[in-house]
């Protein structure tokens, strides 16, 4: 009974180390908000613009290759890039803002979680390595999307670079949108927009 006992207790206690040891190699790392960089591509029939949004905050988690993370963004930070100055620039950036698009007063956080982290399956020189899968939370409607990123992981840092298309009607943002206004003509505002991202996190 003696020795059942320290048996028993033996593989308690390797059971343990072995769960502490598998933890320690969890590798967290913090997304940098000023060196990380969002951008965001939209057209519309009569012509295009592009901005930023800033990162607010986010982490990254390395556990033996199964990498996962969440990530913030500022809504309040949209800033429109191809109008430099004056009126025109105050009334796109008000206007996207605004309740007819992105309701950041009501909505300020958007939210990305991925939920999975796959290789591609053919890896050009310089290109994407891994296929991400997420859940996107806009306006607190969530959808999935997916994209292929370059992702380098070193000592102390990820890197992470690429583009994702987003398609704002299933965020019911319904501003001239075919989706919702078939006729709408030549004032039609694309559904699908671009976000080209440059996320550096650090331990």
């Amino acid at each position: 009974m003696k020795k059942a006992s320290l048996l028993i207790g033996a593989f308690v206690a390797l059971t343990l180390m072995a769960f502490n040891i598998n933890k320690s190699h969890i590798e967290a790392y913090k997304v940098d908000t000023k060196l990380s960089t969002l951008e965001w591509y939209a057209e519309k029939v009569t012509g295009k613009h592009n901005g930023t949004i800033l990162f607010s905050g986010g982490d990254i988690k390395n556990d033996h290759g199964n990498i996962t993370g969440t990530f913030e963004i500022d809504m309040n930070s949209i800033e429109d890039k191809d109008i430099k100055q004056g009126k025109g620039k105050i009334k796109l950036e008000t206007h996207l803002k605004s309740a007819d698009f992105f309701d950041a007063k009501t909505f300020p956080k958007s939210k990305f979680v991925i939920t999975s982290v796959t290789q591609v399956k053919e890896i050009k020189a310089g290109g994407p390595n891994l296929t991400i899968k997420g859940l996107l939370t806009i306006k607190d409607k969530t959808n999935e999307i997916y994209f292929d990123a370059l992702v380098k992981m070193e000592q102390n840092k990820i890197t992470c670079n690429g583009s994702a298309v987003v398609d704002r009607s299933k965020y019911d943002i319904k501003y001239n949108s075919k989706t919702f206004f078939a006729d709408i003509g030549d004032k039609m505002i694309n559904d699908e927009f671009t976000l080209k991202f440059n996320v550096i996190a650090v331990k």
